[in-house]
């Protein structure tokens, strides 16, 4: 027996200390990442544990967390055993009624009272609704209504039928919108005597003391082990859904200098439950919810439907059928196509690419796919959804300035600054207020997905460039060669350059293109203009001295057959 005894004994000594202890540690927020959609929220705390198994606990963290994003870090001389979210529940406290004054006491139980009978007077409202949508559904799927039966023998009875549908119809609907907006002002009577009744009781337990918010706790639990006494830091980071940036540009061109100044800001909100005080922020163009799996190509069937009906292998099929198949075999949704045949697509990936920046307050760290530009300024960011500017970088861009003129729809000249190697620059699509010369000339859109090597920006008319396109009569012929229709049109465009200085001009008109083999174009004389025979678009570029001016002619022929009208 002694034995036993002594057994059970070392056993109890041998379990680790503190098996199922929990120490609640204070943790402040350092970092935070912003994504196109979502945050990512690193903490830093530190701890101190004694022999054996200890879970620490972090709380004060956001309600949106997405738990499957969760990592932790240990340092010191433990093992990290696990780590979990979760919502925790505090035990309500006990009232005790000897403690609460008769006045507070009396009004509570009234509440309870009156709780009580606002249920059933809901319960009431409730029943009649359901009468009443009964009804409506009888009335509406009666036989005479829906045009079953004798009724339909007869103008006169199917007169009375839908008459007293009409009227009966009405009289339900009526009832219908005073039971509900009954019930619904029921129902915002008996929230506020809860809210009431949960206040007077919160504030009887704390002894008049404002309300404790006694709901449930996000927290994180970290299960540490350590052979003996120790201590260390622990770094937490988690995804939070609502929050995000969005980008926005401001472009400011000077002609003097020669430059345009690019100010990249990004508009960073959050309402992930939690205030954001002092922390460093850094703005990734990443964004954690989008699909990351690459598009996997199946086979695409293609075939013709008639009507309601669609053919596979042979058979035909209703759509539904033909749906429920599509999806069964992995080929996505069916689409319709203009030559009305069911086609099964993948939709494109989207890849972001970057380079490598940094200035004074920002550093670019180059994630492959994506930019995170790093600020080195703390901000403090409320949660309350409320967009606060964070200046992401300034930088100055080499501008060609250049003018254009299309004078068949528009005999203005714009100056026009072209940027180039904005790919290095980590642009997203956004807008760009412009500014030219300090004043504001409207927005643009910054597509870097879509835009070439050099981004034309339009900034606006100058009103001492003159621009006149004629069309040349007398050049102008037409004539009947066999069974063929031969038309020769011409025009002329003339420029004056009444600024104080040079100007680089490009002049951009067009010459028609056709894809019907019986119709002929003919470029009879460009005036050394660069055609683009995919497009048709002429464009001639030269300079203009002060005061200067510049002329050109083109000319162009288009053959077509004579019994046939040819729309120019």
């Amino acid at each position: 027996m002694k034995n036993i005894f002594a057994i059970i004994c070392a056993l109890i000594i041998s379990l680790p200390v503190s098996a199922n202890d929990e120490k609640i540690v204070e943790s402040k927020i350092s970092n935070v990442t912003i994504y196109a959609q979502g945050a990512q929220i690193f903490r830093s705390s530190s701890y101190s544990i004694g022999k054996g198994i200890t879970k620490v606990v972090i709380e004060g963290i956001s309600p949106r967390i997405d738990p499957k994003s969760l990592q932790v870090k240990a340092t010191g001389n433990v093992i990290l055993l696990d780590s979990k979210y979760s919502l925790y529940y505090p035990k309500p406290e006990e009232i005790n009624v000897s403690n609460i004054p008769a006045s507070v006491l009396k009004k509570m139980r009234l509440l309870e009272d009156s709780i009580e009978t606002m249920g059933y007077t809901i319960q009431g409202v409730r029943n009649e609704i359901d009468v009443l949508q009964t009804s409506k559904s009888i009335l509406a799927n009666n036989g005479a209504i829906r045009g079953q039966g004798k009724v339909n023998d007869s103008i006169g009875l199917l007169k009375d039928a839908l008459n007293f549908y009409m009227v009966k119809m009405t009289e339900i609907n009526s009832k219908l919108l005073t039971f509900n907006r009954e019930l619904a002002d029921k129902r915002k009577e008996l929230s506020g005597m809860e809210q009431r009744l949960t206040d007077l009781r919160n504030f009887s337990s704390n002894n008049g003391q404002p309300a404790v918010n006694r709901g449930p706790r996000p927290r994180i639990t970290i299960t540490l082990s350590a052979e003996n006494y120790a201590k260390g830091n622990l770094d937490v980071s988690y995804l939070v859904s609502q929050a995000g940036w969005v980008p926005m540009y401001d472009l400011r061109s000077e002609i003097e200098n020669g430059s345009i100044n690019l100010n990249y800001k990004a508009q960073v909100y959050q309402n992930t439950g939690v205030d954001w005080e002092d922390v460093r922020l850094s703005i990734s163009t990443n964004n954690p919810y989008q699909n990351k799996t690459k598009p996997t190509l199946h086979p695409w069937y293609v075939d013709y439907y008639n009507a309601n009906y669609g053919r596979v292998n042979g058979a035909y099929e209703n759509k539904s059928d033909l749906k429920k198949k599509a999806e069964s075999l992995g080929y996505g949704q069916p689409q319709m196509t203009a030559q009305d045949s069911y086609t099964y697509d993948s939709a494109p990936m989207n890849e972001v690419a970057v380079a490598q920046y940094s200035n004074q307050f920002v550093e670019v760290i180059d994630h492959t796919i994506s930019a995170e530009f790093k600020i080195d300024l703390p901000y403090s960011i409320k949660s309350n959804n409320e967009q606060h500017m964070v200046l992401v970088k300034n930088v100055d861009l080499d501008a060609d300035y250049k003018y254009y003129t299309v004078p068949k729809y528009d005999q203005s000249a714009y100056l026009v600054a072209q940027l180039t190697k904005l790919d290095e620059l980590q642009l997203v699509p956004a807008k760009a207020n412009i500014f030219f010369d300090g004043s504001y000339i409207g927005e643009t859109y910054l597509d870097p997905s879509s835009m070439d090597d050099t981004l034309q920006l339009s900034l606006g008319k100058d009103p001492n460039i003159i621009v006149k396109r004629t069309l040349l009569e007398h050049e102008c012929k037409e004539k009947v060669v066999g069974t063929k229709t031969d038309r020769t049109y011409a025009y002329s465009i003339e420029v004056k350059n009444l600024k104080s200085k040079s100007i680089d001009l490009v002049i951009q008109d067009q010459i028609p293109i056709t894809q019907n083999a019986d119709i002929e174009i003919n470029a009879i004389d460009l005036d050394k203009g660069e055609l683009n025979k995919k497009t048709g678009i002429v464009e001639w570029k030269f300079s203009i001295k002060p005061g200067g001016k510049k002329e050109i002619e083109f000319k162009y022929g288009v053959k077509h057959d004579k019994d046939k009208n040819v729309v120019l």
